[in-house]
C-alpha cells in the first residue's frame, strides 16, 4: 500500500489514518473499545474528584480547617477543592507533553493510577485535631496531584477516542468520556448518601473516610481496560513518520496559539457543574436555607443519571447538525435555567429543586457537556493535539474550579442571596458561547485536516477509511 501523507505548511508532513502500511484506519469496533476505556477510566477519575467535593462541602470545614467563623472555614474548605484546579494547567503542560511525544494510551494509563493513588491517600488522613495544621497541608498536597491528574485525563481520554472514531460519529463516541464524567459523580452521590446520613459522630470520624477507599474496587477494572486498548492509528503513523514533534507546547502556541485562547474561553462553560455539584449542596444545606443533605444528594444522582443518557444523545444531535448550535443553546439555556433553580434552594421548594435540578444539570448542560470533548479535539492538528486540548480547556476550567469558593464569598443573606452567583455563572456562560460562535465548525472535517489551515494550491489528502459496519 503507497504511503499518503498530507503536507501542510503549518506542522510539515502530518501523516493520515491508515497512510501507514499496516496501520488501520478509525472503525467502530476500535471506537467501541476506546469509548468503554474512556467511561471507565473517566468514572473513577470523577468518583474520586467529586467525593472530595462532597466531603469539601459538607466534612473538610469541620475536621480540616477549624476557625472561629464557619463561613470562613467554608469558603477555606472549598478552597481545597479549588486548589487542585491550579495544578491542572501544570497537568495539562507536563502529560500533554508525553501524550503527544510517547502515545495517549501510555498517559491515560499514569492519570489513572496517579489519581487512584492521590484519593486512598486522602482516605487515610488525620484530621486538624490529630495533627494540627499538618493535616490541611497534607490534603491540599494530594489534592494537587488530583489535579494534576485530571490536567491530562479529559484530553486523553477524548483525543485517544476520538482518533479511533468514523467519521460522522466522532461527537457520539467520544461523549463516553463525559457519560464517565456523569457516572462519576452518580456514584459517588451513590457512595456518600449513606454516609452523609450516618449521626455526625460516625460521620466526622470514620464515614467520610470510606467513600476515598472504595475508589479501590473500580480503578482495579479501568486499568485493565485501559492496559488493553491499543495505540491510535494517527499517532502511530506519526511515530512511524517521525512527524512527532519535538516540543509539542511550542508548535502549539507557533501555530494554533488563537485556538488555545478560544478553547480557555470557552471553558469557563464548567463554572455551570461546580456550582452545581458543590456550592449548590453547601448553599442548600447552610442553616439560612436549610434543606436536607441527603436529599440533594438525591438531585445530583437524577440529574447525572439523566445525563448518562442526553450526553450522548446531544453529541449525535452534533453529528448531524453541527456543534456549534448545539453547544450554543446549551449554553444560553444554562444562563436562564440556573437562576431559577438556585431560587428554588433558596425557597426551600424541594420538589422545584428536584425538576429544575435535573433538568438544568442532565438536559440542558449535556448540550454543552457532551461537545467540548470531541469539538476541542477536532479544534487541533494530530501533533499538537492532546497539549492543545488539555493545555486550553484546564486554563479555561481554573476559573470553574474556583467557582464555589467564589460563589461562597459573594452570596449573601435573605432570599436573593444567590443573585450575584446567578450574575457570575450568566456572565461565563455568555462569554463561552460567544467564543463557541466565533470558532470553525468541525463535525464535517476530516480527521486527518482537523486543525489545518489548507492553502488551495495544496493537493487534497485521501480520505478516511470508510466506517466498518
Amino acid at each position: 500500500m503507497p504511503q499518503r501523507h498530507l503536507s501542510h505548511p503549518e506542522f510539515g508532513t502530518v501523516p493520515t489514518p491508515g497512510s501507514l502500511a499496516g496501520t488501520r484506519g478509525p472503525t467502530t469496533t476500535n471506537a467501541r473499545k476506546a469509548a468503554l476505556a474512556a467511561f471507565l477510566g473517566s468514572m473513577l477519575e470523577y468518583y474520586d474528584f467529586f467525593v472530595y467535593g462532597l466531603t469539601a462541602a459538607l466534612v473538610f470545614p469541620t475536621l480540616f480547617f477549624q476557625v472561629d467563623d464557619p463561613t470562613v472555614a467554608t469558603v477555606l474548605s472549598l478552597s481545597s477543592f479549588g486548589i487542585a484546579y491550579v495544578a491542572r494547567p501544570l497537568g495539562a503542560f507536563v502529560l500533554g507533553h508525553f501524550g503527544d511525544r510517547i502515545g495517549r494510551k501510555k498517559v491515560m494509563v499514569f492519570t489513572l493510577l496517579l489519581m487512584g493513588v492521590a484519593s486512598l491517600a486522602i482516605g487515610f488522613l488525620p484530621t486538624y485535631h490529630q495533627v494540627g495544621a499538618l493535616a490541611p497541608i497534607l490534603l491540599v498536597v494530594l489534592r494537587l496531584a488530583q489535579g494534576f491528574s485530571a490536567g491530562g485525563e479529559a484530553a486523553g481520554a477524548s483525543t485517544l477516542t476520538l482518533e479511533h472514531s468514523p467519521r460522522g460519529r466522532r461527537a457520539f463516541f467520544t461523549s463516553f468520556a463525559m457519560s464517565g464524567f456523569a457516572g462519576g459523580m452518580v456514584l459517588a452521590n451513590i457512595v456518600f448518601l449513606p454516609v452523609a446520613a450516618l449521626p455526625d459522630e460516625a460521620l466526622y470520624s470514620w464515614g467520610w473516610r470510606v467513600p476515598f477507599w472504595v475508589s479501590v474496587l473500580v480503578i482495579a477494572v479501568a486499568y485493565v481496560v485501559r492496559r488493553r486498548l491499543d495505540e491510535t492509528p494517527v499517532f502511530v503513523a506519526e511515530q512511524e513518520k517521525e512527524a512527532v514533534a519535538a516540543v509539542p507546547v511550542v508548535e502549539l502556541f507557533h501555530r494554533q496559539g488563537s485556538d488555545v485562547v478560544r478553547v480557555m474561553a470557552i471553558s469557563l462553560f464548567s463554572v455551570f457543574q461546580s456550582l452545581f455539584a458543590v456550592w449548590s449542596l453547601s448553599y442548600a444545606s447552610s442553616d439560612a436555607v436549610g434543606l436536607d443533605r441527603s436529599a440533594m444528594l438525591w438531585v445530583s444522582v437524577a440529574a447525572n443519571a439523566t445525563a448518562v443518557i442526553a450526553l450522548p444523545a446531544m453529541a449525535a444531535l452534533s453529528d448531524r447538525v453541527g456543534r456549534r448550535p448545539v453547544w450554543i443553546v446549551g449554553a444560553v439555556g444554562c444562563t436562564l435555567l440556573l437562576p431559577l433553580y438556585l431560587w428554588a434552594i433558596s425557597a426551600g421548594s424541594y420538589p422545584l429543586v428536584f425538576v429544575t435540578g435535573v433538568l438544568f444539570a442532565g438536559v440542558v448542560y449535556s448540550a454543552v457537556n457532551g461537545l467540548w470533548p470531541a469539538f476541542f479535539s477536532e479544534t487541533f492538528a494530530a501533533p499538537v493535539r492532546y497539549s492543545g486540548f488539555a493545555i486550553g480547556s484546564q486554563f479555561g476550567f481554573l476559573i470553574g474550579g474556583f467557582a464555589p469558593a467564589i460563589a461562597a464569598g459573594l452570596a449573601g443573606d435573605g432570599p436573593w442571596g444567590w443573585l450575584p452567583v446567578a450574575v457570575l455563572a450568566g456572565g461565563c456562560g455568555l462569554v463561552s458561547a460567544i467564543a463557541m460562535a466565533t470558532a470553525r465548525e468541525t463535525y464535517r472535517t476530516p480527521l486527518d485536516e482537523l486543525g489545518l489551515r489548507r492553502r488551495p494550491s495544496e493537493p487534497t489528502p485521501a480520505p478516511e477509511t470508510a466506517m466498518a459496519r
